[in-house]
């Protein structure tokens, strides 16, 4: 322990300058000291909690696997308040995350510096969501609420070969809870600050031996913490959650068969807000309604035109996985369906007359389907473990989108696109000795994307697909693209592994589809990275303490970032192209310590070191026209060419967005009996993010210094009568950071509280 301790500590000398020093080495110097004493404290059986993951789509310790990834039990998540896909991000090395702005139901994922701010579906994320490893394609509705959860797997770096495309930054896995043999469930109340009012509940209803059902449910209804001084409105920025799920399990001799339904009905705007000064209220000014249509200058079409201020999505998945066993191994055919209709409109520019100053309406359609069929297994010698498969998904959306200016129609338009994607895939371990295995494996991807456009009726100058396919710009995209891995694993002991690999993935092309005119519908190409990581898993001191350390490095080519490209006058327009590269690297550390009996500290660090290369001749030209402006006495608020694309204010090339120098989280549980029968659980963590921007070009309104979350919770147990009763905060210092940007900052939710009661059965 000497040796690993003085190791640490050249770990954070290195990163002298771009951490906060002081509190991160003498909260790490604490654990660590104190680990050196713990046989004076701790209890035999005071052990880490093993947790169990799929990361490499089979059942495996997340101490055995060679990947970064990161692993939350259901018992743990409910303790650190994780209770939607969002707030996964405080804990996670290196993942940081927001609403997409104007949208609660949507999350922005940023993990090692890979992230995609935009919702409409001809961009993909980098960093794929998962449901019981069924793919959700789009990002317009990846913060689901959680309930009913087994485990979340977050894995860290590209996952091209066994999770496929859209994972170049990783990946979120949400492994939901089977129906249980035995009757049982839960149920859960809380109250809180906005008038808050919340729901979970679960029942295992055992039909017969073989056959078992579950039922689910969660509700959440709060009345909002944004005044709209405009419209005298109380109440926006509310949220009403509704989800209901059906699962069954069919037991036979060889054959598993897992089935489910869910439905969700969300309203959960994240609309443009400010912090007042003197009253500490959250407060908008735009001029539309809620509870009313606009009343727009000149009508739009469709639907959307009869939508108040807000955001909804309804959404309806069907599961199944039929898993046999076979002479070769375990065959599973995992089939996913999912429909989501997501409605909104939204005020960007933040102005005072009724039909807001750049408003946005939106009408879509969202279908997918997903068949895959995987085999894992092993030989009988125990030599080589292998997983192999094949993947299809469909894709169809239909989104009737108009953007309002000042009340008058700039486009109304309908947009066409679908994809379908075919894939194989195989990875083999080799165990070469009982402490050698070398992994092999590759995925090779055959996706066809299309698109169309289609003008409405309010919109007589607009544009249709044989407009943008005489300019040249195809309306169809093909890619055939392999993914493959190759990671080295040596067991030195039971309880220290190391491992070296190197990965690729992709992310799909695409199309800049919020043009104004058809010129602007420019296609881009897919990005590709290759990440090379080097990794230590640990347990020490009888499992007492357990420090798993990533190196990375990570190389991205065909990178997709918004660039300037010139007309004939010289005058540059801003699209999404592959203009550039990126490069980053850096160090994850997770350290856990179970030191004393029911206590348990952890430290979860992030460091990385983002930037653009490879910078194509336009953006060189932009940045050298920007400097002249400067030079000349120009504010860069009066020139085109600064504060744009990827360059800032001051003419330089600005940092990566979302990839701050650094996360932290660090905090500790504390189960302690107070009586027979009874425990109190103390529960504190802060989270804490270096310098960033959370605006591409990096101007000074998107920049941000970095800033700290703390949550916290203290929860009364009966463990006889198996209830509960807690007192939680989130955002407990109120702090007012701002979290994205599109025209105006964003800025993250007030401190809320909660007292929750929860019955088990």
């Amino acid at each position: 322990m000497r040796g690993l301790s003085r190791v640490w500590r050249q770990f954070l000398l290195k990163y002298r300058g771009h951490l906060p020093m002081k509190s991160i080495y003498k909260l790490t110097s604490a654990v660590i000291g104190c680990a050196l004493l713990a046989p004076g404290f701790a209890q035999d059986d005071q052990m880490i909690e093993e947790v169990i993951v799929t990361a490499q789509r089979r059942a495996e310790s997340v101490q055995e696997v060679p990947i970064a990834v990161s692993a939350y039990s259901d018992e743990q998540l409910r303790t650190l308040q994780v209770t939607e896909g969002l707030d996964m991000t405080r804990l996670v090395p290196n993942l940081m995350g927001s609403n997409n702005t104007g949208l609660g139901s949507a999350n922005v994922y940023s993990l090692r510096a890979l992230n995609n701010t935009e919702s409409i579906p001809t961009f993909d994320p980098p960093v794929g969501s998962y449901i019981d490893d069924v793919f959700i394609s789009r990002q317009n509705a990846n913060n689901y609420a959680l309930f009913d959860i087994d485990r979340i797997e977050v894995l860290r770096g590209p996952q091209g070969t066994l999770f496929g495309r859209n994972t170049t930054g990783g990946a979120v896995n949400v492994i939901l809870k089977k129906p249980a043999e035995e009757l049982g469930g839960y149920v859960e109340l809380g109250f809180g600050r906005f008038s808050q009012v919340r729901f979970r509940g679960s029942v295992d209803l055992p039909v017969q031996d073989n056959l078992l059902v579950k039922l689910s449910a969660y509700a959440i209804d709060d009345d909002g913490f944004v005044e709209n001084r405009t419209t005298d409105e109380d109440g926006i920025n509310y949220e009403k959650n509704v989800g209901v799920r059906a699962a069954v399990r069919w037991l036979g001799e060889v054959v598993t068969w897992d089935a489910a339904v869910s439905y969700v009905d969300q309203e959960h705007a994240n609309l443009l807000n400010f912090n007042d000064p003197d009253t500490d209220d959250r407060f908008t000014l735009t001029g539309l309604r809620s509870d009313a249509p606009p009343a727009w200058a000149v009508p739009i079409s469709g639907a959307k035109a009869g939508k108040p201020l807000g955001n909804w999505v309804n959404s309806l998945s069907i599961y199944s996985n039929i898993e046999a066993e076979t002479p070769f191994g375990t065959l599973n055919f995992i089939t996913g369906q999912r429909f989501l209709d997501h409605d909104f409109t939204l005020d960007f520019l933040n102005t005072p007359i009724p039909t807001g100053g750049f408003t946005i309406a939106n009408e879509g359609e969202h279908d997918q389907f997903t068949q895959e069929i995987k085999l894992t297994g092993s030989t009988d010698n125990g030599m080589l473990d292998y997983v192999a498969g094949l993947f299809y998904i469909r894709e169809e959306n239909e989104t009737d989108f108009a953007d309002i200016i000042f009340g008058f129609i700039l486009r109304d338009r309908v947009l066409f696109n679908d994809t379908d994607a075919l894939a194989a895939y195989v990875q083999v371990d080799y165990n070469a000795t009982e402490k050698l295995t070398l992994t092999g494996g590759v995925r090779w991807t055959d996706e066809t994307k299309d698109v169309g456009y289609s003008a409405n009726p309010g919109w007589p100058t607009g544009f249709n697909s044989s407009d943008i396919a005489a300019l040249g710009y195809p309306l169809e995209q093909n890619s055939k693209i392999s993914t493959p891995r190759l990671a080295l694993e040596y067991d030195v002991n039971d309880d220290l592994m190391l491992y070296a690999s190197a990965t690729r993935g992709f992310k799909s092309g695409g199309w800049n589809a919020r043009g104004a005119a058809a010129s602007f519908i420019e296609v881009f190409g897919p990005e590709k990275v290759w990440s090379y990581e080097l990794g230590m898993r640990s347990d020490w001191l009888d499992g007492r303490v357990r420090l798993n350390v990533t190196a990375y490095s990570a190389d991205v080519t065909d990178f997709q970032l918004p660039s300037a490209v010139y007309d004939a006058s010289g005058v540059p327009t801003f699209n999404t192209r592959n203009y550039a590269s990126l490069e980053n690297q850096g160090v994850e550390v997770e350290l856990t310590a179970a030191l004393i009996d029911g206590l348990t500290v952890f430290v979860n660090l992030g460091t990385q070191d983002a930037e653009y290369a490879e910078l194509n001749p336009s953006i060189v030209r932009q940045q050298d026209q920007c400097n002249a402006d400067l030079a000349a006495g120009i504010a860069y608020t009066a020139t085109p060419f600064c504060g744009a694309g990827v360059v800032n204010h001051l003419g330089q090339i600005a940092d990566p967005v979302r990839s701050p120098e650094y996360t932290l989280t660090a905090g500790a549980i504390y189960d302690i009996p107070i009586a027979d029968g009874w425990e109190l659980t103390p529960s504190a963590y802060v989270y804490q993010l270096g310098k960033h921007s959370v605006g591409s070009s990096g101007t000074p309104n998107a920049l941000n210094d970095g800033y700290s979350v703390i949550t916290a919770s203290v929860t009364l147990r009966n463990l006889d009568q198996n209830w509960s009763i807690s007192a939680e905060c989130q955002n407990c210092s109120d702090r007012e950071q701002g979290t994205s940007f599109f025209i105006g900052l964003y800025l993250q939710d007030p401190r809320t509280w909660t007292v929750n009661f929860r019955k088990d059965f």
